[in-house]
């Protein structure tokens, strides 16, 4: 069961990055978090040690390392969150904060499961994990 869900995994990934870069005119019907170029470039960051973090996990589940799992995890739980700039944070809509605050929520529950849960759970929670990613890039852009 493991086997088939490393590649669902990576596929899922794959399909954050579907967009076109720059892609943000008016024909785009997500919501604008109307950041300056220096929050954007921030909030990016933040983004893309998400994305690292999951790159992370799923590599260390593939060798079953729970160590690295956990470690890949909390980059990217509630100390990321608290990290924010409050001016970046104050820009924020409810809608957003209540997405990314249960994801950052599930990268801390991945790491606190690592050391028990079986690599195949770890796997499902990182999918569910991946689908809160997807919902947000789905909703919100960062301009």
């Amino acid at each position: 069961m493991q086997g088939s869900l490393i590649p669902s995994l990576l596929m899922s990934i794959a399909l954050l990055g579907t967009a076109p870069s720059g892609f943000c005119d008016d024909t785009d019907p997500r919501v604008s978090l109307g950041l300056t170029d220096a929050e954007r470039i921030e909030l990016l960051a933040e983004m893309r040690q998400m994305l690292a973090s999951i790159q992370g996990i799923v590599a260390a589940i593939g060798i079953e390392d729970r160590d690295a799992i956990a470690a890949a995890a909390r980059l990217s739980g509630n100390r990321m969150a608290r990290a924010t700039p409050a001016e970046v944070r104050a820009k924020l809509p409810q809608s957003f904060k209540a997405l990314g605050g249960p994801t950052h929520l599930l990268f801390e529950e991945i790491a606190l499961r690592a050391d028990t849960d079986d690599m195949a759970d770890l796997a499902v929670l990182t999918g569910s994990t991946l689908e809160q990613c997807l919902a947000c890039h789905a909703q919100f852009r960062a301009n």
